[in-house]
């Protein structure tokens, strides 16, 4: 009894203040503050400091503020501009032509970035005015730039596949294997229904721009190089088990200069807003982070986790019941706080649950992830929305209603990666397996 009005109490308090505006950090340590305080008879003060130094004292994390400078780098020079003059020449002849550079161009640069926003920001403002220009239908160009920006944190490397493996304490290699095939197929998904809706739907289309050849479209695709080189030598770093993640990020964050610098688009200017917007968005999830570590030092005095998951377990659910109600709380937890917040909020209550359920660790991250893109694109909070919004003037909930049809994609790739364990398993148990 006594653990449930501490659950009660303590989420009532944590409704309370997000519901009056107060940052996530202070919110999470305040719950965690008046939980020990008042449920425990451990002192919180003491836990406040050694959760706040445990947090953030890991060297696994010192990946996450590399991988944030990369994609902010990336961001503020002519790198990822090079990437849709690169890629558009190919496309002339597939079904739905230049609207798949989103996807292409929000995968490619999601698998440097690390981040959805920075990749929805990024590719929407070098794709957008050239879709306008050539006539492409604005709907499904910003509905596909919504949700194709969410790949930014489904394909390695990932920040939110690295706080999540950071509070799972599990491996972030493997968290980062498991993305590659579920963002490919995503990719597929998202490109299919582009296919299939300019084919219905010619009329809407603009006409077809005069053929290029072979010749032309090889010299335009050298843009790609710089971005596709440095894709290829993170990940053949990381598969290959040369460096660890932390490594990776560093030799990212450094082959990120390195190609600015080349490409003469690197300033002092710019440089320094790199430097500062990656300092301010890694404190920003640093103190969350803090903030959620003294949370789960108190959830594991009261015992609320425990309890919770025996409840689970006594309820004799099926891991598909378990799984159907992990859904509708990430969904309405999604419709109200960014991705990072909904793992580090949960981690210390759903994740006892779903060992207790069977479930592989770092197949939940996937699920997890997947979860977190929906909430990226949902109202009232959808990060990606807020983007789009900032960056086109329309209304995010405009924007959210084009981006309805591919969120219908991340549903179905939800579906098939619960049936097929294996999409998300076999690559990480593969390479693994082969590194031992």
């Amino acid at each position: 009894m006594d653990t449930a009005i501490a659950a009660i109490v303590l989420l009532v308090i944590m409704l309370a203040l997000l519901a009056g505006g107060f940052w996530i950090a202070m919110t999470l340590a305040a719950c965690g503050w008046v939980g020990q305080a008042f449920f425990t008879s451990t002192t919180p003060g003491k836990n406040l400091f050694s959760a706040f130094w445990e947090s953030n004292a890991s060297w696994e994390l010192a990946a996450l503020p590399l991988f944030i400078w990369m994609g902010e780098i990336l961001f503020r020079t002519k790198l990822s501009e090079q990437m849709f003059s690169g890629l558009s020449p190919w496309l002339g002849r597939v079904p739905g032509r230049l609207f798949h550079t989103t996807v292409l161009g929000c995968g490619i640069f999601g698998s440097v970035s690390g981040s959805s926003a920075a990749t929805c920001a990024t590719i929407s403002k070098v794709a957008l005015p050239e879709l306008k220009k050539r006539g492409y239908d604005e709907r499904i160009a910003l509905g596909s730039l919504a949700t194709a920006g969410t790949l930014g944190i489904l394909i390695p490397p990932s920040i939110t596949m690295v706080v999540y493996a950071v509070a799972a304490d599990a491996s972030i290699i493997r968290v980062f294997l498991a993305g590659f095939l579920p963002g490919l197929l995503l990719m597929l998904l998202f490109s299919g229904y582009i296919a299939i809706w300019s084919t219905k739907n010619r009329d809407r289309m603009p006409a077809a721009e005069p053929a290029t050849t072979f010749a032309e479209k090889l010299r335009q695709s050298r843009h790609l190089i710089p971005c596709a080189l440095l894709i290829v030598f993170v990940g053949w770093a990381l598969i290959s088990g040369i460096a660890t993640a932390t490594e990776c990020a560093a030799y990212g964050a450094m082959g990120s200069l390195i190609l600015a610098a080349a490409s003469r688009s690197l300033t002092w200017e710019n440089f320094r807003d790199s430097l500062m917007g990656a300092a301010r968005t890694s404190c920003m999830i640093a103190f969350v982070l803090a903030g959620a570590s003294f949370l789960s030092k108190t959830m594991a005095f009261t015992g609320i986790p425990r309890e919770l998951a025996e409840w689970v377990d006594a309820m004799n659910l099926p891991p598909a019941g378990l799984i159907a109600i992990l859904v509708a709380v990430y969904l309405v937890l999604g419709t109200a706080l960014d991705g990072i917040s909904m793992i580090v909020l949960t981690a210390a209550i759903v994740l006892p649950m779903v060992q207790k359920a069977g479930f592989d660790l770092v197949w939940f991250g996937i699920f997890v992830v997947l979860l977190v893109e929906i909430a990226e694109v949902t109202p009232p909070v959808g990060f990606n929305l807020f983007v789009l919004q900032n960056m086109t003037g329309k209304d995010s909930n405009i924007i959210a209603r084009a981006a309805l049809p591919f969120f219908g994609c991340l549903v179905v790739c939800i579906v098939l990666i619960t049936a097929f364990p294996q999409i998300v398993t076999v690559l990480p148990d593969l390479v693994m397996g082969v590194q031992r």
